[in-house]
């Protein structure tokens, strides 16, 4: 089992055919790394608009700076508008700044969404056509491969990733991957598996790979996802969340064994200090480090014993001889085998997407949207 992705200096073989999801504030070239040090696959970038990017932006060139040794090169690019996508993506190619493009189209949240962003986008035909075409024929030129990530659609009323992946397979994309919920859904309930099955179904005839995404908990949940839908791999998001070594399961899995990596708390620590010397690195900056890793905390140690006042104080830390005395304290355990494969991070609950006014009105409606200077960050 092997993804290829068409890159300039020939086909790189994606083995086994797993990918880490972008996830804002979290997969920068810190969190990359760890992942990678745990096994084989593509590990993309945080999401960054188009328009900051061609802007330069600090924080935006710094989200897109690869790590030591990391290649390929993944960033993922969010635009609403195929004019700035496509320069944002001849920028990259002529500065050569990545080897391959992932295009957003997923992002549920209500501040994208209320623009007609993210997993809105795709019900306006025509702009989402638009953009996906403006993307693969600038990247054309440098021999980047583009892929873009949807949802199922809007809610259940509104499904448009049937249309949008033919439209997408046409344009030339070299993957579509699908999050198996609608963006009314979030992060709540179960992926509906059985629409990444139609979605393999449906792109069969144009030879366009799927890629599935949704309740990847474990290397067995990969297998079976495979098995059940036949895609042609995965995309891990939350799964991964203070578990990087999930990426270490895939790979076990994968390769046929049926060993399940689960580190003991001590194991765990050392994954913890890691990343802080990592994520120290990446910020050049021990203070702004230490406070982005905070967040991480609580999900590492979740399922462990481990007394409140010293998870309070790990959620306090400033300075990586602070951590490292607080991850001394840690008492040996074995791993927690009953939190091992059970959903983290983000577990929003569903509700109805914040849309433009009158948006589902017409989906062929010509629209131009001026959403990019409304997103913060990247």
């Amino acid at each position: 089992m092997a993804l290829t992705l068409p890159l300039a200096s020939g086909d790189h073989v994606i083995d086994p055919p797993v990918v880490l999801a972008p996830m804002a504030g979290i997969t920068n070239s810190a969190f990359r790394a760890l992942c990678r040090e745990q096994g084989a696959g593509l590990f993309v970038s945080e999401m960054v608009t188009a328009r900051a990017l061609i802007e330069r932006r600090p924080d935006t060139l710094r989200m897109i700076a690869p790590g030591a040794g990391e290649w390929p090169r993944s960033v993922q690019l969010y635009s609403v508008d195929p004019h700035t996508m496509r320069a944002a993506v001849t920028m990259i190619g002529k500065e050569n700044l990545a080897d391959h493009i992932d295009m957003n189209f997923g992002c549920p949240v209500p501040k994208v969404t209320r623009k007609g962003g993210g997993a809105a986008l795709p019900y306006k035909r025509k702009l989402f056509a638009a953009i996906v075409d403006a993307a693969v024929q600038a990247a054309k030129p440098f021999g980047i491969p583009v892929t873009v990530k949807m949802r199922i659609g809007i809610d259940t009323d509104h499904h448009t990733y049937l249309e949008a992946a033919k439209s997408a397979s046409h344009s030339g994309v070299a993957w579509v991957a699908l999050h198996a919920r609608t963006a009314e859904q979030m992060y709540e309930g179960k992926a509906d598996w059985s629409a990444i099955a139609r979605l393999v179904e449906h792109l069969k005839p144009t030879g366009t790979p799927v890629l599935g995404n949704g309740d990847i908990w474990s290397g067995g949940d990969g297998l079976a996802m495979m098995k059940e839908t036949g895609c042609a791999g995965v995309v891990v998001g939350r799964g991964c969340l203070g578990r990087p070594w999930l990426f270490a399961d895939l790979v076990e899995a994968f390769n046929g064994g049926d060993k399940k990596v689960l580190p003991s708390l001590h194991e765990v620590r050392e994954v913890m200090y890691r990343h802080g010397e990592l994520i120290v690195d990446y910020f050049e900056s021990e203070d702004r480090g230490c406070r982005d890793l905070r967040k991480h905390m609580a999900w590492y140690l979740k399922g462990f014993r481990v007394p409140s006042e010293l998870r309070r104080q790990f959620g306090m830390h400033s300075s990586l001889a602070e951590l490292r005395t607080l991850l001394d304290q840690l008492t040996d355990q074995p791993y927690p085998v009953e939190v091992a494969e059970k959903p983290r991070g983000r577990v929003s609950h569903g509700r109805p997407p914040t849309l433009p006014d009158g948006w589902l009105n017409d989906p062929d409606e010509d629209v131009a949207i001026e959403l990019e200077d409304a997103i913060s960050g990247g």
